[in-house]
Formats: structure tokens, sequence, C-alpha cells
């Protein structure tokens, strides 16, 4: 898989609701998981959106989650980058450039659904989601 660059957006709780709508709008097939599935359900929060992905036959892709009970969700900052695929050294060369000058907000390392994933604010303040595929075995 050739790396990929797509806009991610967080709401406040109706993520499902967004997704299922922008499904409506564009067609295409819609992926969703929940916190629960991956068993973060802390907070009463299993039932909302971890990740979705809508893949539309335009080729467009549109991903996001609710913004989980720990953080903030702030009006106006609900807009990131996603770079995601399986090349791992490009992907984790980009992290680093990203992250020169900027704020790392998450390490780029293992996470539970078993990818590697890191968040930075660059030096301009956008948000950069980084994820690195892991070979499936």
């Amino acid at each position: 898989m050739s790396s990929r660059l797509n806009p991610y957006i967080s709401y406040d709780g109706n993520a499902r609701q967004a997704f299922e709508f922008y499904q409506a709008v564009f067609g295409g097939e819609l992926a969703m998981n929940t916190f629960g599935e991956f068993g973060a359900a802390e907070g009463g929060g299993a039932d909302k959106i971890m990740h979705a992905m809508l893949e539309t036959p335009q080729g467009y892709t549109l991903m996001g989650s609710d913004t989980p009970a720990e953080l903030e969700f702030k009006a106006g900052t609900t807009m990131s980058v996603s770079l995601s695929g399986d090349n791992a050294d490009e992907l984790r060369g980009f992290y680093d450039k990203l992250s020169d000058g900027g704020t790392v907000t998450m390490p780029l390392e293992k996470q539970m659904w078993g990818d590697e994933f890191g968040m930075v604010n660059d030096q301009f303040g956008v948000t950069w989601m980084i994820n690195i595929a892991q070979p499936q075995s």
C-alpha cells in the first residue's frame, strides 16, 4: 500500500451520525469501530466512534472519530491531516521532519490496534496523525 494523505475530523460525540450522512451524500464503503471494540470503554463512551473511514467511488477518503472523554473538544480545531501506509521508513521520516520545530502530542509507538501511531503539531500549528500499518500475519 502506498502512503495516503487525507483529512481526519474530530467530533463531539456525533461521529456515527456524521459518517452515515457523508455516506448518504458521497456513497461508498463505510467502516466504523467503537472505543468498546478496542477495550477503551472508560467513562461510558464504549459506543462512541474510535475510528471511522469512508472510501468513496470518486476516490475520496474521509476519516474521523469522536473526541475521547479525557480530551477537550474545541470547535475550530477539529481537523487534522492523516498520513498512513505501510512504508515505515518513509512515514517515520515524515513524522521526524514534521516534529522539527513543532510539538509531539503523541509519540510514534505501537497502539492497541496493532499499528504504530503518533501525532505532532507542526511549527505552523497543523496537527498531523501518522499511522504505520503493521504487516498482516
